[in-house]
């Protein structure tokens, strides 16, 4: 969700290349267990794990896979479509509100920690595999698509949601990014996911019969933009993290406070009994995995 390399989580880390990546990926799942994202996605996302699922024509039966599914915004929606589903995610800490959610719909999923670029699951044991607006937060973007691709049978599909560079919430990342600490080495901007070649370039010939569209998700929940600003300054984890960076600064943080309401005065409207509403273009992309069935 940005159109520059900032990472809000932070970089550095120790020397050794292991041990920074354990460090970063600490920081990631810290970074997403604040606030309060279930909550976010609920209220705000609630449609775009039921587009998701409809794009890969998840069937029952099928064992589905849900990288860095949250609190299971995609994947409670194949369950209820009578998919096997697996939800991993980094932050087990979202896990708890999923279980709720799929409780309330009357459906059950296996739920997994696991690393999206280092996934615990066998070669080819999944008929989908699918992320909605979540593999792109994986800092290594090469690793994290050959994980889906290994983990998705031949002739199985693919199934990816996020965030454009140029979209309101690629914007949000780039607002940040002065505010924010710098990113790690090696680490790439997340909203890249949004851009079919890069897309593309990451599957390349592991894929076929790719297809990819941009879309927009109609945001009605802000009565200004300030609500916005404060909203997401408490319930979204990069946005906390990019706020307690700065450490209680009053003089940044008011200027923080200020870019965030610009930004969404820039991408806002106001008419009709909606009083504030926005628009959030995000890429949905589906592709077969190459081989023989």
């Amino acid at each position: 969700m940005k159109t520059a390399d900032t990472d809000p989580a932070g970089g550095g880390g120790p020397p050794d290349a292991a041990e920074a990546d354990r460090a970063l990926k600490q920081k990631h799942r810290a970074m997403w267990a604040s606030g309060d994202y279930p909550a976010l996605a609920s209220e705000m996302l609630p449609e775009l794990g039921a587009i998701l699922v409809e794009a890969c024509g998840i069937r029952a039966r099928q064992k589905v896979l849900d990288v860095a599914t949250g609190a299971g915004n995609a994947a409670i929606p194949a369950a209820m479509m009578g998919a096997k589903v697996v939800a991993s995610d980094l932050t087990p800490e979202l896990f708890d509100a999923g279980k709720r959610q799929a409780a309330e719909r009357g459906v059950s999923l296996e739920w997994v920690e696991a690393d999206a670029e280092a996934l615990p699951f066998p070669d080819g044991g999944f008929d989908t595999v699918m992320s909605c607006l979540g593999v792109m937060f994986a800092p290594h973007h090469q690793v994290a698509a050959s994980e889906l691709l290994r983990v998705c049978r031949p002739g199985g599909t693919l199934g990816l949601l996020s965030w454009t560079p140029e979209g309101f919430v690629g914007q949000l990342f780039a607002t940040m990014k002065p505010f924010a600490p710098p990113p790690p080495p090696g680490a790439q901007p997340a909203p890249l996911w949004g851009k079919e070649d890069h897309v593309r370039g990451l599957l390349a010939s592991g894929v076929s019969e790719l297809t990819a569209r941009k879309q927009f998700l109609a945001v009605r929940n802000f009565s200004e933009p300030a609500d916005f600003m404060r909203y997401f300054k408490s319930h979204y984890g990069p946005t906390i993290a990019v706020y307690k960076f700065l450490g209680g600064d009053a003089e940044k943080t008011a200027a923080l406070d200020q870019a965030l309401v610009g930004l969404a005065e820039s991408f806002g409207d106001a008419h009709g009994d909606a009083p504030f509403q926005m628009e959030w273009e995000y890429l949905l992309l589906t592709a077969k995995k190459a081989g023989h069935v």
